[in-house]
């Protein structure tokens, strides 16, 4: 039984989560770089993301996302090998540690590594495009998230454009979900995400939460990530350390609107905020 599944069915709770199975999943948000849009250097060293991936866990994530590459609008990339160097100790460490670990790469070397060192599964903001990719998945048992991207992250903001964001999302979803499973990838170990903030102005991320339900239709679990960017900046005014409240909306509505995954930094406010809904709704 692959992550999702077990994480939905009979999730292996390493803390007091008042989540009972079926309710939405938190990934907790674990950057290995100096140079992270929210929280860049501050658990650089292993032994600082292991602790804070740990700290994420009792707080009530589901599973956390380890990247050891920024990116941020502006960012550059990083070598096969620094990107290792960076992420493989905090990934083994946690594994060791029986903890649900995604890996947050565009690099088939990575993803490799990761897969083999015991991730569950690989977060590509590239949608698995790369060369070797889609294969480096497809001879796992990992899952993978396809998240869409207008550009790349260097130059994604500059004067992105759409016809339509939500139809053109959704048409290179479905053609990346297409590619994925004729790799022979098994439909039920794809996530989708529709990239906020990823080559999208702040019209176009509003007109995609807007119409986030859109999404639910393609019969694959829904990823959303909104934590401390820059859209909720521009809507409120705050600075990216004081986003906390604005980042619990945003995945309260990402949830309200279909979303079965939310990407956050601040997990204990979004589960507490989540356990309140939840209860609502009766489940």
């Amino acid at each position: 039984m692959h992550l999702l599944q077990r994480l939905t069915n009979s999730p292996p709770r390493l803390s007091n989560s008042p989540f009972p199975a079926g309710c939405p999943l938190i990934m907790g948000i674990v950057n290995v770089t100096p140079d992270s849009f929210s929280d860049g250097g501050r658990y650089v060293s292993a032994a600082n993301a292991t602790c804070h991936a740990l700290r994420l866990i009792e707080q009530g994530a589901d599973l956390v996302d380890i990247g050891g590459e920024s990116t941020r609008p502006g960012s550059n990339q990083v070598s096969v090998e620094e990107e290792m160097r960076r992420i493989m100790p905090v990934v083994e460490a946690l594994v060791e540690r029986n903890v649900p670990v995604s890996v947050d790469t565009s690099k088939p070397e990575v993803m490799r590594a990761a897969i083999a060192a015991g991730a569950a599964m690989i977060n590509d903001v590239n949608a698995l495009r790369a060369e070797g990719a889609l294969e480096a998945v497809a001879a796992s048992g990992a899952a993978a998230c396809l998240m869409h991207m207008q550009g790349e992250p260097h130059s994604m903001q500059v004067e992105p454009h759409y016809n339509d964001v939500v139809a053109e999302v959704k048409d290179f979803l479905r053609q990346r979900l297409d590619a994925a499973v004729a790799a022979g990838i098994a439909r039920e170990r794809l996530v989708i995400d529709p990239g906020f903030g990823f080559g999208k102005t702040l019209k176009h991320n509003i007109e995609l939460l807007r119409n986030l339900e859109c999404f639910t239709d393609m019969n694959v679990p829904l990823l959303v990530g909104l934590s401390r960017k820059s859209m909720l900046g521009k809507i409120t005014g705050s600075e990216v350390g004081d986003r906390i409240h604005a980042s619990v909306a945003a995945a309260l509505l990402a949830v309200a609107k279909g979303a079965s995954i939310v990407r956050v930094h601040d997990v204990k406010a979004t589960r507490d905020a989540l356990a309140v809904y939840n209860a609502v709704q009766g489940e």
